[in-house]
């Protein structure tokens, strides 16, 4: 493991991160000697305002390219416009290319055309600007876009700030912006967008949100993105696409644009249009920002889930036709490095790329209020970025919330964590659950996966701590506890699964009676949710866990899916209703949505599920079975008992200690009223779990 760094308070982009730069460039003749890639390109650095930046009369332009011989700027009066007026750029000794022209042009449409000799193909492409704050695309898979020139600084926000919360307070939903709004049981006349996700009064969105209890939403990415992929069954540069028949990312993980919001969400209620332009407007960034003041209203943070490890792979007109030497990893013959899986890696060691990933997030923190960040697969991002990126956050709001996914070039969480940062922990989650329903199923079944124990269990309640034999971190508020997220099966579909109730290759036809829980579904469903809302550190919920949320696959799409009728693991690429929340399935299983709801108030009342020592925690055995657990802790004046017994079979006693115990949890209700008094000594049934505190 890498020591970490000591960081210093050093200036380390100076004081011109958002303020244009007063002095003119220091320029030399654009007929620069090219340099070779085997040249030392980490030398080049500035800390100019790049981007567009209209003031004083002025709209100035500014890219980073090192290693370009020209570079024009082309501006459109209209993104369809084949050709535009053409501005030669100067180049100062640092790699900055630079222009000026007369006039504040907000709303004007703008990319560049860049000239490297060792890519003269694509010396005709239209590059959009690495620092565009907003962009029109041409729905394709190759989405040529366009650059807008934005005003900054101009919303009212209404005296709207970050939510500055405790790590150890979060509740976090995982969601979607399309899915919560876009299926018709939302009643939402702007589905599937920003402004349908915070309009009060509908069934889905963030009354839904509020009404459970939740206090911070981490949203799927909302960078401009890509959001087709190539023709199914077609052949792009020898890559043959035999894996998507609905040419889609829905989810969102092929960033196109790191300061751009997604405009396909601001653009109502219809679905992408081939061969069409999208945010042309630039509607996108109010829209975004009304979403976020109104979460805010509503008590409710926002994290926003980040791709700063890879690009979007088929379009061109970005980085790649820009710099590729300079902002990726490429093997010794010039291709790209693939560590991600999704065609390439971004070098984010490069000092260039690092103040760009630094730049981005701050932008964010400052434009957008953003309360928080999680990082997909982390461990492409090298360390030094990671120490930055926090340090420098920091600084802004020193609450500000740092996850990630802990693997990608490696596994490390218990290195995040020594960096400050948290991670999700996918220990708990397999030691809980399970790794696979299949063959690979967890405590909650009653049976223990990989390296798992009771020794185990009890090292997840207290937050995976180093102190413990396998623990990964350092604080237990660096641990995200989840079960399930927007990767792999869903909660519910994993325990239907793993219940035999079905097989993951079986047809269903209806899907409405399908979901309906069984009794023993709904048992392992409350147990897990018992386990997950009452362990220290941060909770995190895939939205639609509290209901059983089901991914089958729509019967009667078009697209020629083989899998069609089947439950899905994997749908990152489906716009339709195996990805919306159906909240006809929230009222069939309402009962587990109570469940949540409970758990959810009863740990956002009581600190104890939050705030506990280790010490504070302590575990008795009850018997010599291993999957009955039981634990008291105290916090402040209050004493609760937790008692699990998750053997599928046997019924278990508890001893409970002296005085009267009030049942807040028990097989069927949760919540903070009293279900009754126990005393002396409870029952456990299979599968099932007990909260009591003491009077």
């Amino acid at each position: 493991m890498d020591s970490v760094k000591n960081l210093s308070p050093k200036k380390l982009y100076g004081e011109v991160l958002f303020i244009s730069d007063k002095s003119k460039p220091q320029v030399t003749s654009t007929k620069i000697e090219y340099e070779t890639k085997n040249k030392d390109l980490d030398k080049y650095y500035s800390t100019k305002t790049l981007g567009s930046i209209a003031e004083n009369g002025k709209t100035y332009f500014r890219l980073f390219t090192p290693l370009a011989v020209k570079v024009t700027l082309v501006t459109f009066r209209h993104p369809s416009d084949k050709y535009g007026s053409e501005y030669e750029m100067i180049r100062d000794s640092n790699g900055i290319w630079e222009v000026a022209i007369e006039g504040e042009q907000i709303g004007l449409f703008y990319g560049y055309k860049v000239f490297n000799p060792n890519y003269p193909s694509a010396k005709n492409v239209i590059c959009i600007d690495p620092y565009t704050k907003a962009v029109a695309s041409f729905n394709s898979y190759s989405t040529p876009r366009k650059s807008i020139v934005v005003k900054e600084g101009n919303y009212n926000w209404e005296n709207d700030t970050w939510i500055q919360r405790d790590w150890r307070d979060l509740i976090i939903y995982e969601m979607h912006i399309r899915d919560m709004t876009a299926d018709p049981s939302s009643r939402s006349d702007k589905p599937g967008t920003y402004k349908g996700l915070v309009d009060h009064g509908n069934v889905g969105g963030i009354d839904y949100i509020k009404n459970l209890g939740v206090n911070t939403v981490e949203l799927l990415p909302i960078h401009e993105f890509a959001n087709l992929e190539i023709p199914f069954n077609d052949n792009h540069n020898g890559r043959y696409n035999n894996w998507n028949p609905y040419e889609r990312n829905h989810w969102g993980y092929m960033t196109a644009a790191f300061f751009a919001p997604e405009s396909y969400y601001s653009d109502i209620a219809k679905n992408i249009e081939l061969n069409t332009w999208s945010g042309t407007s630039g509607n996108q960034i109010n829209d975004f920002k009304d979403m976020i003041k109104a979460l805010h209203k509503d008590g409710i943070g926002v994290i926003m889930d980040v791709v700063y490890n890879h690009l979007s792979e088929y379009e061109i007109g970005n980085l790649k036709e820009i710099d590729r030497e300079y902002y990726f990893r490429l093997n010794k013959d010039g291709s790209f490095i693939n560590q991600s899986g999704c065609g390439n890696d971004l070098k984010t060691e490069r000092p260039m790329m690092r103040r760009l990933i630094v730049d981005s997030i701050l932008y964010w923190m400052r434009e957008y209020h953003i309360d928080g960040f999680r990082f997909d697969l982390g461990r492409l991002i090298d360390w030094q970025t990671i120490e930055t990126v926090i340090y420098e956050a920091k600084k802004i709001n020193p609450s500000v919330v740092f996850v990630c996914e802990p693997w990608g070039g490696g596994y490390d969480p218990a290195g995040f964590s020594l960096r400050g940062w948290g991670s999700w922990n996918d220990q708990i989650r397999n030691g809980v659950k399970g790794e696979n329903p299949i063959n690979g199923l967890g405590w909650i079944f009653g049976k223990w996966f990989g390296n798992n124990s009771p020794d185990r269990i009890k090292s997840y309640v207290n937050g995976t701590l180093t102190r413990d034999k396998f623990g990964l971190f350092q604080k237990k508020e660096h641990s995200v506890n989840y079960l399930a997220s927007h990767d792999g099966y869903t909660l519910g579909d994993f325990i239907r699964i793993a219940s035999k109730s079905v097989f993951p290759h079986q047809i269903i036809k209806d899907v409405d009676s399908f979901v309906k829980l069984s009794p023993i579904e709904l048992k392992l469903n409350k147990l897990a949710a018992l386990f997950l809302l009452t362990s220290q550190g941060i909770v995190m919920i895939q939205e639609g866990d509290e209901f059983a949320r089901s991914k089958v696959i729509p019967i009667d799409e078009s697209v020629a899916d083989p899998n069609k009728g089947m439950i899905d693991h994997n749908s990152y690429n489906k716009d339709n209703a195996a990805n919306y929340i159906n909240y006809k399935h929230a009222e069939i299983n309402s009962d587990l949505v109570d469940y949540y709801k409970g758990l959810i108030n009863l740990r956002n009342k009581y600190p104890i599920f939050r705030r506990s020592n280790y010490d504070d925690i302590k575990f008795f055995n009850v018997t010599d079975n291993p999957f009955a657990l039981g634990y008291k802790v105290m916090y402040e004046n209050e004493q609760f008992m937790i008692l699990f017994n998750a053997d599928p079979d046997k019924e278990e006693s508890f001893l409970i200690p002296e005085g009267l115990w009030d049942i807040y949890v028990n097989e069927t209700s949760a919540g903070i009223s009293s279900l009754g008094v126990i005393s002396d000594k409870a029952a456990l049934k299979p599968t099932t779990g007990l909260v009591l505190r003491k009077r």
